[in-house]
């Protein structure tokens, strides 16, 4: 029999790379989407046909519980969220709603309807916001700098809490910086490789960005979620920070993407208060040792090679009209 999953946050990007990686190890995959007139299944298209899409949302755990009852998943992985932090400072309650007592709605329901499920909580990297050490590690204490990471951290403490006080097999995965070609255009990485794309081709004469001095770790998400499967299969459920080790300016990023098309990124690049976070995280750099050693987990793909697959990635879909 084929192990099943499911899957919150499916139609995301790293909900599309993990159903791809487990259709490939013989899963069977059930996503969970929320009924909207605006879902987009642009990311899962071309696996559509393999999945099943059930109805729920994490503001609903009757539909969670639902959603369980219909799939009876051996493993349970959370990436559901609203997951922009710029907009949790104008949506913090919302974000707060999902991103925070969204996970405590799908624990509980797990618990009601089979404690045996392994779940993965996706945590992140901006938990650590005022980071109080460098790098940063899985008993880094947490300062967060924005209501999403405020929310992260409530999700991550509220899975550690049902771990050890009904024994569930529960895990968070504390990513970094995860990035591809299918991410988003609201988030920094995207919104440079796709505007480097059409300033190329004669679309566009430049691009605004907030703070050219923030450093993150970046990777690509593709490695990040073949950890995400890893944490469930070992026998005892823990916590890892997954990472490169290596941080960036996002000064480099700009470099990186303008090189790579041989146009010089000072002639294009404005800067602008209002992408400016009312309080900023500087610093962000993982010690995925952890999962190294634990899991046999190390990323593979480079920060400039990610970089440069995002800008060939823009330069298509550019040059075809295509849709996000």
């Amino acid at each position: 029999m084929a192990k099943r999953a499911l899957i919150t946050g499916i139609t995301g990007q790293d909900g599309s790379y993990l159903a791809e990686f487990l259709l490939e190890k013989g899963y069977e995959v059930f996503g969970l989407v929320r009924r909207t007139s605006t879902v987009t299944f642009s990311r899962i298209d071309h696996i559509q046909d393999q999945l099943t899409l059930i109805p729920g949302d994490m503001l609903d755990q009757t539909s969670l519980q639902l959603a369980l009852q219909q799939c009876e998943p051996e493993e349970v992985y959370n990436l559901a969220a609203q997951s922009f932090v710029q907009t949790s400072w104008t949506q913090p309650v919302f974000t707060g709603d999902v991103t925070a007592l969204g996970v405590t709605r799908l624990l509980s329901a797990i618990r009601h309807v089979n404690p045996k499920i392994r779940f993965y909580q996706a945590s992140s990297s901006e938990m650590f916001g005022k980071v109080r050490e460098v790098p940063q590690t899985e008993v880094t204490p947490f300062y967060p700098r924005s209501p999403y990471g405020v929310a992260k951290v409530y999700g991550h403490w509220i899975t550690v809490n049902y771990r050890e006080s009904y024994d569930m097999h529960c895990t968070s995965g504390i990513l970094f910086n995860h990035e591809s070609p299918r991410r988003g255009l609201e988030f920094v990485t995207r919104k440079v490789t796709h505007t480097v794309a059409k300033i190329k081709l004669g679309l566009s004469k430049e691009i605004r960005l907030g703070n050219l001095d923030s450093r993150r770790d970046w990777g690509f998400a593709g490695d990040y979620v073949r950890a995400m499967w890893l944490m469930l299969q070992q026998d005892t459920p823990d916590d890892y920070v997954v990472a490169t080790g290596e941080t960036h300016a996002v000064e480099e990023l700009v470099q990186v993407a303008f090189d790579y098309v041989g146009l010089d990124w000072h002639e294009f690049v404005v800067q602008d208060p209002r992408f400016m976070r009312p309080a900023e995280v500087d610093l962000l750099v993982g010690d995925p040792s952890k999962a190294g050693q634990a899991l046999g987990w190390e990323p593979k793909v480079t920060f400039k090679e990610l970089i440069q697959t995002m800008v060939d990635a823009d330069l298509e879909l550019v040059k075809s009209g295509g849709k996000l």
